[in-house]
């Protein structure tokens, strides 16, 4: 069973005496006896993939949940105040409850999946598929491309569209730092390292 404190108390061992990448795969390894999933992934990875997949993980499930959270708290008070200012006057605004939630797990869904753009950048980065250079040059499509991207993800009205987009190339463009980071750390030659 799973013991938060007891994990998290030898993380902070291992930090204070210089073994982070120890404390990092025995995170892992506790992961995989926990996770059946894991448990088939793991063999297949080479230690430096390891080390990189826990924090792409939490950062996956941090940025997903950050993503509903910011749907919640700023878009939705938004986009309901748009929708009583464009009810037209002497009808009054009924909404209907299966209407509301589709609309609510859509937004959050939404908003969730365009919060992840750091975890696909720094892939597209590290695996080799796009140079950060590329990525950082074609800025100006890619703010196009998000623009486009969040009028089908989001209500037909432009605010909501701009409430996706903007947050969405913020984090594009944290994105790449975070890869220019990652990869400027990726030690030279560890493919040959099998776990």
């Amino acid at each position: 069973s799973y013991d938060a404190s007891e994990l998290f108390a030898a993380g902070a061992r291992a930090a204070e005496e210089g073994r982070c990448g120890e404390a990092v795969e025995r995170f892992y390894d506790r992961i995989a006896r926990e996770f059946p999933t894991s448990r088939f992934v793991a063999p297949g990875l080479y230690r430096h993939e390891r080390r990189f997949a826990l924090p792409l993980f939490v950062s996956s499930v941090v940025l997903f949940y950050g993503g509903a959270a910011f749907a919640y708290f700023v878009v939705f008070p938004v986009i309901f105040q748009f929708f009583v200012m464009t009810t037209p006057e002497g009808v009054s605004m009924m909404t209907d409850i299966t209407q509301y939630m589709d609309f609510a797990v859509l937004l959050f869904f939404a908003f969730g999946l365009a919060f992840e753009i750091p975890v696909a950048t720094v892939l597209l980065v590290r695996t080799g598929l796009v140079k950060r250079e590329a990525l950082a040059k074609n800025r100006g499509y890619v703010l196009l491309g998000i623009f486009i991207v969040a009028a089908f993800l989001t209500p037909p009205d432009p605010i909501s569209q701009t409430l996706m987009a903007l947050p969405m190339y913020a984090l594009y463009e944290v994105g790449l730092l975070m890869s220019r980071a990652l990869v400027r750390a990726r030690p030279p030659d560890s493919e040959g390292d099998p776990a």
